[in-house]
């Protein structure tokens, strides 16, 4: 062999190594990527089946929000906690939907009409302490996220698992 076919060789071989290595690490990249997104779908799925996140709902639920910063003043400080506690859950919810951490089909079939609904009640103080503070950022992506909810659930309504899904599972 020649010097010219013995370079030849040993650069197409080295081509092909990096070829590999390119797809192999693109492969392990996918890999990682969809590794985060299943535990960041799994650690959600946990953080909504909390007594704690259960007490959050029947509070927002159950009861009448403050209309304003006046009102919210006057609620004893564990309800004006538990106010805030779930007003900074759906804010970080909305945060991980965005970003693209979790899908938002997970936020709609775990808490589908609730975040709407928690935004209505939560919307009027909001948008005054926007205003009065001002701080036009307060709660944005919990409203996004609401919004983004209804609109689904107007457009494409989904059908209950149990209607949708006919065939056996195992």
């Amino acid at each position: 062999m020649t010097n010219d076919t013995i370079t030849l060789i040993a650069n197409i071989a080295l081509a092909l190594s990096f070829i590999v290595g390119l797809i192999f690490g693109i492969a392990q990249v996918r890999a990682a990527a969809r590794d985060r997104h299943e535990r960041l779908t799994l650690e959600t799925l946990r953080n909504f089946q909390t007594r704690e996140f259960a007490e959050l709902m029947h509070y927002v639920t159950s009861k009448n929000m403050p209309a304003n910063q006046k009102e919210l003043q006057a609620l004893p400080d564990t309800e004006r906690v538990i106010f805030l506690q779930l007003a900074q859950e759906m804010e970080s919810l909305g945060i991980v939907v965005a970003e693209r951490l979790i899908s938002i089909d997970l936020v709609d079939k775990t808490l589908g009409s609730f975040v709407t609904t928690a935004c209505v009640k939560y919307k009027i103080l909001i948008l005054e302490i926007r205003e009065k503070q001002p701080d036009p950022f307060l709660g944005e992506y919990f409203q996004w996220l609401a919004e983004r909810i209804d609109e689904r659930m107007k457009k494409n309504p989904r059908l209950p698992f149990y209607q949708s899904n006919t065939q056996s599972v195992g």
